[in-house]
């Protein structure tokens, strides 16, 4: 399972689980090396591994550099499907919803080393989604908002319907765009809740490489008004002393 921590892959795994036809074995994730936290998400590694716990499934890491190339992300994403093949596993299960070419990225990339892609949460409609994430006792909080898309309120509050209300019309209501990413404390498969605090709130700025030419830029880049550079907030999630609910925030800025 590609395993983020966030809402859309463990409801995919929890789809897989259900499944007749899927044994799911492993969890496999991109870090980053430099802060030791999950790429994109901020999530501390440490909060990774007591998920994979909770689970009950083991937990394959790839260790990517702050700004990957494609070359290096590709290339040690196969090294991670090499050593599991030599496992037996030949099948990688996501939680992507609708974006149709990152699907097509994911199953090409993966035909060339002999696997193939499973989808188990695809085209459901976000509104049955929401509904099993809630009556199913999931539970998650927001640990990272694109400024693009989002004020920085929005980062370190509790997923809940509220916060559903409270989105913008314009952002997905699944963030399936990545207007936020979220991490998940509580699912029905956890053998028990993770007890997490919020810590601080820091805003993170990234400038992606220009294309050489002005007609390089795809019309949605042209559309923005810095295409080429993005700004992030993360909300730092630390492990409480004891379980229960998500407690409040000890600082912010």
């Amino acid at each position: 399972m590609s395993w983020s921590g966030g809402k859309d892959s463990a409801l995919g795994l929890h789809h897989a689980l259900q499944s007749p036809d899927l044994r799911p074995t492993h969890l496999l994730t991109t870090l980053n090396e430099h802060y030791q936290r999950v790429a994109m998400h901020g999530v501390r590694a440490e909060l990774l591994h007591t998920q994979a716990r909770r689970i009950g499934l083991p937990l394959h890491e790839v260790w990517l550099p702050e700004m990957p190339s494609m070359e290096v992300y590709e290339q040690r994403m196969r090294a991670a499907l090499d050593a599991l093949a030599a496992q037996g596993v030949r099948t990688s299960l996501f939680g992507d919803l609708h974006l149709r070419d990152l699907r097509q990225y994911r199953e090409q990339q993966l035909a060339r080393a002999g696997w193939q892609a499973r989808f188990p949460i695809w085209h459901k409609p976000a509104a049955e989604l929401w509904a099993e994430f809630f009556d199913l006792g999931f539970r998650a909080v927001v640990v990272c908002t694109n400024e693009q898309h989002l004020d920085p309120s929005f980062c370190g509050r509790e997923l809940d319907r509220d916060f559903l209300r409270d989105l913008p019309p314009s952002v997905d209501p699944c963030g399936e765009n990545g207007e936020y990413h979220s991490f998940v404390y509580d699912a029905p498969y956890f053998s028990q809740p993770i007890a997490v605090q919020r810590g601080e709130r820091v805003r993170r700025t990234y400038q992606a490489s220009r294309p050489a030419a002005e007609d390089d830029a795809t019309d949605c880049y042209r559309a923005q008004p810095d295409p080429f550079s993005a700004a992030f907030w993360y909300c730092d999630l630390l492990l409480a002393p004891a379980v229960g609910a998500v407690e409040q925030p000890t600082r912010a800025h």
